[in-house]
């Protein structure tokens, strides 16, 4: 039986980008129970792709009953439906076989990460006082975006100045835009630009000089984005949103390393049963962005540990 719900997860404050503001983590999450077993996963619809909770429902809800991992990779496309089921079929098998995804799924056993923590879009002044409040954090995300981002980027810094500082345009910028800042990225000692330009525009990034790796994120979805990031990007964002789970995210961890980018390990604003399988993806990479759970008034329980060491496994309770 393949059951789905949403569920709301309010957020501790609002959390803006470029393309808007919220204040809740709305989600979609998916029971599969089998044999007296039970897998879980979660998935976060995003308009920017066309899909809504009610787009995502209707998928997970044309599934056959008894569809297996493997073909469920044809059935949906990539995206939130085929997340959300992928990562309750891995649970549910390892609920069942009593052996943990890790070791199914042929990895290591994983170790807490260090993942960024993101600072929304607001003004200087806030985002500076922010930057303060979190500068004790060993990496900062900011979201940025507009034409007058550079008062952004000198507040920042200023209030955290020995945090390392990655920026995500969410496609905010034109490519002059981009141009006029990438030396100041690099002066301001930021670590990483995330999708500086429209996916579909990006084709202006060939040429550009880039004194600071470039990340795909809009641009980067599975293994058949890869031919077009050539020229443009330095690095890959995977999000299980993206891909379409976990089966298809470490398939493009493997192909991405391979066609020689660096990774990074995303995620949309979620609980930890979202966050779960995405750790596993996101042992050995270059930049860890896992911290949904860091930004809700309030998590699921269990809910996956932080401390000093980073970000812990889940529990089998919670998932994997």
């Amino acid at each position: 039986m393949i059951e789905n719900f949403d569920e709301s997860f309010p957020l501790a404050r609002a959390f803006t980008i470029s393309r808007g503001s919220r204040s809740a983590a709305q989600v979609l999450s998916v029971r599969i129970c089998r044999e007296g077993f039970e897998g879980r996963g979660e998935a976060v619809p995003y308009a920017r792709y066309g899909e809504s909770l009610a787009s995502v429902r209707a998928q997970v809800e044309a599934l056959p009953e008894g569809v297996s991992r493997q073909e469920l990779q044809e059935a949906l496309p990539p995206g939130a439906a085929r997340n959300a089921v992928d990562c309750a079929l891995w649970d549910l098998e390892a609920k069942r076989t009593g052996v943990p995804v890790w070791r199914l799924a042929g990895l290591a056993r994983p170790e807490p990460v260090v993942t960024a923590y993101t600072l929304s879009l607001d003004t200087a002044e806030a985002m500076e006082a922010r930057a303060r409040e979190e500068a004790h954090r060993p990496i900062l995300k900011i979201k940025l975006g507009t034409p007058d981002d550079m008062p952004r980027l000198e507040a920042v810094r200023r209030g955290a100045p020995r945090a390392t500082i990655i920026v995500d345009a969410n496609e905010g910028w034109s490519a002059g835009i981009y141009a006029d800042l990438a030396p100041h990225l690099q002066r301001l000692g930021v670590a990483m630009v995330e999708q500086p330009l429209p996916a579909g525009e990006d084709a202006a990034l060939i040429g550009l000089a880039r004194p600071v790796p470039v990340c795909a994120d809009e641009s980067c979805h599975d293994r058949a984005s890869l031919p077009g990031l050539a020229g443009k990007y330095d690095m890959a964002n995977i999000k299980l949103d993206k891909t379409g789970g976990l089966t298809e995210a470490l398939a493009l961890r493997d192909a991405a390393r391979a066609a020689g980018y660096d990774i990074m390990v995303g995620c949309m604003v979620g609980s930890s049963l979202a966050m779960a399988p995405a750790h596993l993806v996101a042992q050995g990479v270059s930049v860890v962005d896992l911290d949904g759970p860091l930004l809700l008034a309030r998590d699921r329980e269990p809910a996956m540990r932080h401390d000093a060491q980073g970000l812990h496994p889940a529990e089998p309770a919670l998932w994997g």
